[in-house]
């Protein structure tokens, strides 16, 4: 049931015989923050061997409270990873949550995020495929993985068949979620590669009343078990503190132990490819 399409992006391919990972810190907090973090990872994939996409969120619009750091806004946001991309030579993505981000966030964007309470939003995928570049659309945690057949579609009937699929765990009873790697062979059978969500998987929904939380150290647990399932990518929040996060914290790796896990999943991603 493996994926027939390889999505290409930049010199590297997705979907082949490498292993690609898409981290970075959950929202864009400061440039600081972003330059550290991009540096570090840069680094350690380039001596793994792993393929890089550098992930953060201009906003985060989907935040339990009001009140909650939702990050610097479309305009700064994007100048802010602008300046990333450039420096470190490194592809982008980052999320859309209105079809009238999507043409503005592909300036910068090298793959435009579909999150995952907004997978079945029909005009935001639209929007998102019209732009011509990758689309990763995260299944949302009320979705059956066969659901997103019907999602696949609607990007390509938009002309765009540069398509990611990310899973990201299911909703188990309240303030909890549970992974079924079953989606990962699943997902697969609609030809394009998948993507595990390691760090959001984790995550504990709206636990803390008026923000999520989580439990950091199941995501090396879960992040090796998606290899052994034959996923054909990564995708770990990263951050230098994470108990210091503006940002879903509880669920996020901390960049001095990226390399680690990073390691050991290339390990069994490269076992399973044999």
């Amino acid at each position: 049931m493996e994926n027939k399409k390889i999505v290409k992006l930049n010199n590297f391919e997705i979907g082949s015989d490498k292993l690609t990972i898409l981290a970075g810190p959950c929202v864009a907090e400061s440039l600081e923050v972003l330059d550290e973090t991009a540096k570090g990872l840069k680094e350690i994939t380039r001596k793994l061997g792993i393929n890089f996409i550098f992930k953060s969120s201009f906003d985060k619009a989907n935040r339990s409270s009001i009140t909650s750091y939702r990050g610097p806004g479309l305009e700064r946001g994007l100048e802010m990873l602008a300046e990333i991309k450039s420096k470190y030579n490194i592809p982008i993505v980052t999320d859309i949550h209105t079809p009238e981000q999507a043409e503005i966030a592909a300036e910068v964007a090298d793959v435009i995020q579909i999150p995952a309470f907004l997978c079945r939003q029909t005009d935001l995928l639209v929007a998102a495929a019209k732009t011509g570049k990758i689309v990763n659309i995260k299944k949302g945690q009320f979705l059956a993985p066969e659901q997103m057949g019907n999602l696949v579609k609607k990007v390509e009937d938009s002309g765009n068949t540069n398509i990611l699929l990310t899973d990201r765990g299911v909703t188990f009873g309240y303030n909890n979620l549970v992974v079924d790697f079953r989606a990962i062979p699943i997902m697969q059978t609609f030809g394009y590669p998948v993507v595990f969500d390691a760090t959001h998987s984790v995550q504990l929904p709206g636990a803390q009343g008026t923000c999520s939380g989580g439990d950091r150290s199941f995501v090396p647990v879960l992040a090796k078990a998606a290899m052994a399932a034959g996923a054909n990518a990564l995708f770990f929040e990263v951050h230098p503190d994470p108990d210091k996060a503006l940002c879903d914290g509880p669920n996020m790796l901390s960049l001095d132990t990226a390399e680690q896990v990073f390691s050991i999943c290339k390990q069994i991603f490269d076992i399973v490819k044999a």
